[in-house]
């Protein structure tokens, strides 16, 4: 399986967030180390795995929208 390694920089870019918030506010609250990025050789830089972080924006669009209810509410 290949996987897409994005930079801080270039995530900021994909999905619209200042990169400085995804340092300081999603990382390891909604992104997390082995999952969503991972740190090569241990070092402080955070690479991003660009289709695990796709697959839970898709999934967390579909928990929010909302199903018509048949009484029409």
């Amino acid at each position: 399986m290949s996987h897409t390694f994005l930079t801080t920089e270039e995530l900021a870019k994909r999905i619209h967030y200042n990169a400085r918030t995804i340092r300081n506010e999603l990382v390891d609250s909604c992104l997390f180390e082995g999952k969503h990025y991972i740190r090569p050789f241990g070092r402080r830089k955070f690479l991003f795995i660009w289709e695990n972080i796709e697959a839970d924006l898709m999934n967390t669009l579909s928990d929010s929208i909302a199903m018509p209810s048949a009484v029409g509410y």
